[in-house]
């Protein structure tokens, strides 16, 4: 039995002999290998693609924290290194982000606006849409975990189902913390595909498990119930231990050491024991199936969530970040041992799905004193009652998940009263001062896809970028800079994302292949470009007017790796 090369940080050592047991009989070499050539545009493919996506991993902390970096992020820093990716879209959230990665399409093509959109004609009473649901199916509901997971939204092919229909033999695994992550990025085609869960891990409805995941699985469950003590802050962290009060009742973040009680599956999904779960698994399974040992070129996916669970409950600059992003980089880089291990000749590209800002209380006591929280009377709901009221119109009128993004009015409006509703809900909106535009969708039905770089695109080259006119608002809302579109800040969620600023739509890209030379490209690329660079890595032809990506050259100087 093949020893496990490594023991990973946060799981328990019962997840190492899952990993111990799915490499049992793989053959592999182990020895030494000899000097790695320097990858040309001659080099064949790699046997084995990995593609991570960080959920929450801004271009900012990438920046702020790459030079503490010494595990896997460190030598993804050392290849190529697109420091300004952007999500070019103006919904940035998971969902419509992952949605980008693997396919070369913005949202509005993809089919994927936002997490969450409002369909007014379907039967159920529930008229929010999850990204990653089927609503047909009888007795679902949005939220709560009533839903049924879906790919049915995503309206383009990823990688993975271009790959398996050039190549049958090809191997899709798709893991991730989230289902719209494992489901936006594996696509259609893939051969196991699945996401955490209080259970350890699952899938589609009616969908079981391997022996592998099983298995893996099972420990995960276990490490869940397990308490986990306070982690010690490295001294690296010690400037960002700063406490913010939060609430009412005395509460507070940016001094965490994310201890948790046995059975805490949120704290746990907040920690980097929750991406270290997905990188062993994703690690059991192509040892378990082979991936990147057969003729062809494999993919392996692998969704980090615990960055985004951090984020949203603490802020981007406390203590509770700063150990996210070392045990990040320790957990990267034990999975990319395991696979050096192997022998395998693999490719890795990482980003992230979407930015992020820091919590508007933080923010205020670090040089930026206009940050806020949102008016709650900016709320979908307070909005629409009190237009209605004013107008005289039936309630509900308005649909929308928060106070920004897509709005809704009602179907049961006649033309006149539609008419009224929104002139008066417009001029509402643009008089209040946190409201920096609201554009119709009229205004983005017939404009066309800005093909300038992302860093020059106005706000409606943005907004276009997510529209599409089947699952779109009637208007669109967006707030101004700073603005944190949650209106209390409380012991839960006190800082997000999805607005049309850079600070939520700079990521990075980073690729990395054991001979490629390193070199940083500073100037402004899409996370759309991944999938057309990645197939032309692999040879595989895309059509170039089915996305909207386009291939970037990952060979310094006159060679070019787009074929």
């Amino acid at each position: 039995m093949e020893k496990s090369p490594v023991k990973l940080k946060y799981l328990s050592t019962a997840l190492a002999a899952v990993l111990c047991v799915a490499a049992a009989g793989t053959g592999l070499a182990q020895n030494a290998a000899p000097p790695t050539p320097k990858v040309t545009s001659a080099t064949p493919a790699p046997k084995l693609i990995v593609m991570v996506a960080v959920d929450q991993f801004s271009a900012d902390l990438f920046a702020e924290y790459r030079g503490k970096f010494t595990g896997g992020l460190a030598r993804l820093a050392s290849g190529i290194v697109f420091p300004s990716g952007y999500q070019a879209h103006g919904a940035t959230e998971t969902c419509p982000g992952h949605s980008t990665i693997l396919t070369g399409s913005h949202p509005g093509r993809a089919g994927i606006v936002a997490n969450n959109y409002f369909d007014l004609s379907v039967a159920r009473e529930d008229k929010r849409i999850y990204c990653a649901e089927d609503e047909s199916v009888a007795g679902t509901a949005s939220g709560g975990g009533k839903y049924a997971p879906s790919v049915a939204h995503l309206l383009v092919p990823t990688l993975g189902d271009l790959m398996k229909a050039r190549d049958p033999k090809t191997q899709v695994v798709s893991v991730a913390g989230k289902d719209r992550a494992a489901i936006m990025m594996g696509g259609r085609q893939a051969d196991e595909l699945m996401w955490l869960a209080p259970t350890g891990l699952t899938s589609y409805r009616g969908t079981a498990l391997s022996p592998t995941a099983t298995q893996a699985g099972a420990v995960i469950a276990a490490a869940i119930a397990q308490p986990r003590p306070a982690m010690a802050l490295p001294a690296d962290c010690a400037n960002h231990d700063i406490a913010i009060p939060v609430g009412d009742k005395g509460g507070s973040v940016g001094t965490g050491r994310m201890a948790r009680e046995g059975g805490d599956f949120r704290r746990f999904m907040a920690s980097p024991e929750a991406d270290g779960a997905v990188l062993a698994t994703a690690a059991a399974l192509r040892q378990a199936r082979k991936m990147g040992e057969g003729s062809g070129t494999d993919l392996l996916i692998v969704g980090l969530s615990a960055t985004d669970y951090v984020g949203h409950g603490a802020g981007t600059e406390g203590s509770e970040m700063c150990l996210q992003m070392m045990g990040l980089d320790r957990e990267l880089g034990d999975f990319f041992a395991r696979l050096d291990a192997t022998g395998i000749d693999y490719a890795v590209a990482l980003t992230a799905d979407h930015g992020g800002h820091d919590m508007p209380e933080r923010n205020r006591q670090n040089a930026w004193p206009a940050a806020e929280r949102v008016d709650p009377a900016l709320d979908p709901d307070t909005l629409g009652k009190a237009v209605a009221e004013k107008l005289g119109l039936p309630q509900p009128l308005l649909y929308g998940d928060g106070p920004f993004g897509d709005m809704y009015l009602a179907k049961s409006l006649t033309p006149a009263q539609r008419k009224a509703a929104l002139a008066e809900i417009l001029v509402r909106l643009r008089a209040h001062p946190q409201i920096e535009a609201v554009v119709t969708a009229d205004e983005l039905a017939g404009r066309a896809m800005s093909k300038q770089a992302p860093d020059t695109w106005g706000l409606l080259d943005k907004l276009r970028a997510s529209f599409h006119p089947g699952r779109s608002g009637d208007f669109i809302v967006v707030l101004t800079p700073r603005v944190t579109p949650i209106p209390e800040s409380g012991l839960g969620y006190v800082a997000t994302h999805g607005s049309v600023w850079d600070y939520d739509r700079r990521v990075p890209m980073l690729f990395w292949r054991k001979g490629l030379a390193g070199f940083e490209q500073p100037n402004a690329v899409m996370t759309v470009d991944i999938m057309p660079t990645l197939a032309s890595v692999i040879g595989l032809p895309v059509d170039a007017g089915k996305i909207d990506g386009r291939c970037l050259d990952l060979l310094s100087g006159p060679e070019n790796s787009c074929r």
